[in-house]
């Protein structure tokens, strides 16, 4: 679902970017790669690793990461749209909420030998999507500031 949500997200994303000039939308290019970036990329890449990782396909966390973060990122946009930066804050909270359930569902697997040749290629996989996830964490309060002096 987060891969399916993520590559919708990616096309409206350009939809939008088709549109900004012609209709001269004051936000359109920002909302423009939100939605292609944070909407479509990050989260296909979410739901790319949980699908390579089947042992971790809890339903109940998945939907909560499904919905935390498209409702985060629905809350994000309605907000910068609407000039309210507390509500860009309160999207970010569950934005983070989506990501801390994707970093324990990205944990190393038990009993996964670091020396084996097999192992290596997911534990690496693993690694670096954590590291993805740790800079989107790291984006949140950038974001979040930026409404902030934007909006004061």
């Amino acid at each position: 679902m987060l891969t399916a949500i993520g590559l919708c997200s990616i096309v409206l994303g350009g939809l939008v970017a088709a549109v900004t000039g012609p209709l001269d939308l004051a936000h359109g290019s920002w909302l423009a790669a939100y939605l292609v970036l944070v909407g479509g990329v990050a989260q296909w890449a979410m739901g790319n690793a949980r699908q390579r990782r089947p042992e971790v396909r809890q339903p109940r966390r998945g939907w909560a990461q499904i919905g935390c973060w498209n409702v985060g990122n629905l809350l994000v946009i309605a907000a910068t749209l609407a000039g309210e930066p507390w509500l860009v804050d309160l999207g970010s909270i569950l934005l983070f909420v989506a990501l801390a359930i994707a970093w324990h569902a990205a944990r190393p697997a038990a009993g996964m030998a670091a020396h084996s040749a097999p192992a290596r290629a997911p534990m690496l996989f693993d690694r670096a999507y954590r590291m993805v996830l740790l800079v989107l964490a790291a984006s949140i309060p950038v974001g979040m500031m930026l409404s902030q002096l934007r909006h004061s």
